[in-house]
């Protein structure tokens, strides 16, 4: 098994990578089998943009605070590891944003897409669904839209429904909804498109976030799960992103 190992800018990930790639070698990305990523959920968030050209499995060992979407670090049985690890297959968002002046502006984002309030003003925005309209005024700091991977991070602090991996659903959810006061989101097929449209945009300024690639200024947000596009995720056995979702929802 040829394995390309990438590393966050963390001195620890850094100094791994060199152990690691000492150990089992370095392959060119374009040659490896595996992608081993070395860091946080950050890290791992960005290496999976930058490997979708590759269409190469991703296994991440934990650098980070909480590395939900990483495993436990080791130098040992690495390869064995990855011979028998779960798969998860996930696909990405993909956002078409303009902005107030007219400018357009593309992202993927693997967790979420967030419309923020950008001042002390509150967020005003109308909510399309499938070219439907479903809300003409949320009141809010802000709303998301966010995948099965994504549900368990932002969308759940946010009080969003976790959802589970192959669930082909996605979850909508305000950010401190003002009005209407009591509306919690929604649970969405993931073949929906779903669009923001920002009201009074240059009197309240508002940005977009997918996962941490922000645009600001924005007019209006058109977002889809884009299929064409898969990543697969590699855990270890017993440990898969199914498994850690599910039991996301029993932790207090």
């Amino acid at each position: 098994m040829k394995l390309h190992f990438v590393a966050s800018t963390h001195a620890d990930s850094i100094s791994r990578l060199k152990s690691l790639a000492s150990r089992y070698g370095q392959h060119p990305i374009a040659e490896a089998d595996v992608i081993v990523v070395l860091g946080g959920d950050g890290h791992m968030l960005h290496t999976m943009r930058e490997s979708i050209a590759h269409g190469k499995p991703l296994f991440g060992m934990n650098g980070g605070r909480v590395g939900f979407l990483m495993n436990a670090f080791s130098d040992d049985d690495l390869l064995e590891r990855i011979n028998t690890a779960e798969t998860a297959h996930l696909h990405p968002l993909r956002l078409l944003a303009t902005d107030v002046e007219g400018q357009t502006h593309s992202a993927i984002a693997i967790n979420e897409v967030s419309l923020l309030r950008q001042t002390h003003n509150a967020a005003h925005c109308a909510i399309y669904v499938n070219d439907v309209l479903e809300m003409d005024m949320l009141v809010c700091d802000g709303v998301l839209l966010a995948t099965p991977a994504g549900s368990t991070a932002y969308n759940l602090s946010a009080h969003g429904p976790i959802i589970p991996i192959g669930a082909d659903l996605l979850a909508l959810t305000p950010i401190s909804p003002f009005r209407p006061r009591r509306w919690r989101g929604a649970l969405l097929p993931a073949g929906s498109a779903v669009r923001f449209e920002v009201l009074d945009a240059e009197f309240r300024l508002q940005s977009i976030t997918a996962d941490n690639i922000e645009f600001r200024n924005i007019q209006s947000a058109h977002i889809t799960q884009d299929d064409s596009i898969t990543i697969p995720l590699l855990h270890d056995k017993g440990h898969g992103l199914s498994r850690r979702i599910i039991s996301e929802q029993f932790t207090a």
